[in-house]
C-alpha cells in the first residue's frame, strides 16, 4: 500500500505534518553524505611533517662569532649593534695587558738586536774562514815538510847502501892486508924478507884496519842519521797534526757558536714576525660584509682573554636555506630534489597539507642535502628555494626564523590516507627502490 493510500485510509496519518526544517535538514544531510562520498575519492597528497629554522646553505655565510686572537683590554669601539660593516672595517681596538709587550718600541729594539747579532755572526764567519785557511796552510806546510823528510830518508837509504858497500870493501881489504901481513911475518921469521919490507907491509895493514874502522863508523853513523830522520819525520807529522787538531777544535767551537748565533737570529726573527702579526691583532676587523648582530663584550676598559667572543656578525645577502629535521622512519621516503612546502613563523598562512595547491602563505623549497648521520635521533635536511612560482621566499624573513615544512609525497585517495593513518602504515614510496636479483628471490 502506498503512502498516499495510507493517508486516505487512516485519519491519524492525515493529522501528521512534517515540518519544513526537517525536510531541509534531511536534504542537507543527504548532500553532505554525497559530498563526503565524493571527498573520499578526491586525491590527497601524502606528506611528512618537518620542523626547523631558516639558515644559510653556505657555512661561510651563516651567523658567526668574532673572537679575540690575543688577550687585551678594550680601548675603543668603532661600531654599534645593527650597523652594516664591510670586510676589513675596524670593530674594536685592543691594548696590551702583558708586561712583556708594554714597550712601545719593542719592534725597533728587537730589530736592533737582530742587526747586532747579524754583525756578530759576520765576525764569527770571518773567524771560521781564517781558521779554515790556517788549517789549510798548516796542512800544506806539513805535506811539504813530510815530503822533504821522505826525500832525506831516501837519500840516507842510498847513503847507507853506499857506506855498506864501502864497509864491505874495507873489510875485504882488511882481510887481504891481514893475510899479507901474516905471510910477511912468516917470511921475515924465515929470513926471506927484510925488516923494511915487513914494516911496509905492516903499515899497509894498519891503513886497511883504519879504513875499515872509518868505513864501519861511517856506515853506522849513516844508519843513525836514517833513524834520526825517521824520528824527525814522525815528530814533524805529530807537531803539525797537533797544530791542525788544535785549529780544527777551535774551528768546530767557532762553527758551533756560529750555528748557535744563527739559531738565535732565527728565533729573534720569529719573535719579530710574531710581534708584527700580534700588533695587527690589536684591531679586530670584520671578516666579511655583513651586520653587527650583538656585542658580546661591552664597555671600554674590559679585559678579555685569548679566544673570547667579541661580537656576532651576520653576513650580508646569504644564500638562504631551511634546516629541517625528519624522523628516521620518514627520512627514507625523501630524496634530494623532492619538493617541500614551507611556512615561516609569523607569516600569515592557510595550510591544507594534503592539498598544497589551495594552501595560502606557503613557499616552495627543494631538498638539497640529507645528512647521513642522525643528530639527537633525527636526520637534518637542507632545502633551498625552488625554481617554481612559489620558489621566491619573502624578503623580510631572517636567519633563525622558525619554519614548518611538509615534504610532498605520492597522491592517493582521501579514503586510503584515512585508512593508512588508522592502521599506522607509513606513506607510499615515491622513488623506485633498487633491488638485487638475490633480493627478488
Amino acid at each position: 500500500m502506498r503512502h498516499n493510500d495510507i493517508k486516505k485510509t487512516y485519519h491519524a496519518f492525515r493529522l501528521i505534518v512534517i515540518p519544513d526544517i526537517v525536510k531541509r535538514t534531511n536534504k542537507i544531510l543527504l548532500y553532505f553524505l554525497i559530498f563526503l562520498l565524493v571527498l573520499m575519492f578526491m586525491p590527497w597528497t601524502q606528506n611528512v611533517d618537518l620542523k626547523g629554522s631558516l639558515t644559510s646553505f653556505n657555512p661561510a655565510e651563516r651567523p658567526q662569532t668574532i673572537h679575540s686572537t690575543i688577550a687585551g683590554r678594550i680601548e675603543k669601539w668603532y661600531v654599534r649593534e645593527g650597523q652594516s660593516v664591510k670586510k676589513g672595517d675596524t670593530i674594536v681596538y685592543l691594548s696590551e695587558i702583558k708586561e712583556k709587550f708594554f714597550d712601545p718600541q719593542l719592534l725597533d729594539r728587537i730589530k736592533e738586536q737582530i742587526i747586532a747579532k747579524q754583525s756578530n755572526l759576520a765576525a764569527i764567519r770571518n773567524k771560521s774562514e781564517a781558521l779554515k785557511k790556517q788549517i789549510q796552510a798548516l796542512t800544506d806546510a806539513m805535506n811539504i815538510k813530510l815530503q822533504q823528510g821522505n826525500i832525506k830518508i831516501q837519500q840516507l837509504k842510498l847513503k847507507i847502501a853506499a857506506d855498506s858497500a864501502d864497509f864491505i870493501a874495507s873489510k875485504k881489504n882488511y882481510q887481504i892486508a891481514k893475510e899479507q901481513f901474516d905471510r910477511q911475518v912468516q917470511l921475515f921469521e924465515q929470513g926471506l924478507k927484510s925488516k923494511t919490507e915487513l914494516e911496509a907491509r905492516e903499515l899497509r895493514f894498519q891503513e886497511a884496519q883504519a879504513k875499515l874502522i872509518s868505513s864501519e863508523n861511517k856506515f853506522y853513523a849513516t844508519k843513525n842519521d836514517y833513524i834520526n830522520a825517521i824520528v824527525e819525520l814522525n815528530n814533524i807529522r805529530a807537531d803539525y797534526l797537533e797544530k791542525i787538531s788544535k785549529a780544527e777544535s777551535e774551528l768546530n767551537s767557532t762553527l758551533a757558536y756560529y750555528y748557535e748565533a744563527e739559531g738565535e737570529i732565527s728565533r729573534m726573527n720569529n719573535e719579530y714576525s710574531n710581534m708584527q702579526i700580534r700588533s695587527s691583532f690589536y684591531y679586530i676587523t670584520a671578516p666579511r660584509d655583513g651586520f653587527i648582530v650583538k656585542a658580546l663584550k661591552s664597555g671600554v676598559g674590559e679585559t678579555i682573554k685569548e679566544g673570547d667572543e667579541i661580537v656576532s656578525i651576520l653576513p650580508e645577502n646569504p644564500q638562504l636555506a631551511v634546516e629541517l629535521y625528519a624522523d628516521p622512519m620518514d627520512v627514507v621516503l625523501l630524496r634530494p630534489g623532492d619538493e617541500v612546502r614551507i611556512q615561516f613563523e609569523g607569516w600569515p598562512a592557510l595550510v591544507f597539507s594534503g592539498w598544497p595547491g589551495i594552501s595560502f602563505g606557503t613557499f616552495e623549497a627543494r631538498i638539497k642535502v640529507i645528512d647521513k648521520v642522525s643528530t639527537n635521533g633525527k636526520f637534518r635536511i637542507l632545502a633551498v628555494p625552488g625554481e617554481g612560482k612559489g620558489g621566491k621566499w619573502p624578503e623580510f624573513v631572517r636567519v633563525g626564523t622558525l619554519v614548518k615544512g611538509w615534504a610532498l609525497l605520492k597522491n592517493v585517495p582521501v579514503w586510503y590516507e584515512i585508512w593508512r593513518k588508522i592502521n599506522g602504515f607509513p606513506p607510499e614510496f615515491t622513488h623506485d627502490i633498487p633491488i638485487n636479483k638475490d633480493d627478488k628471490k
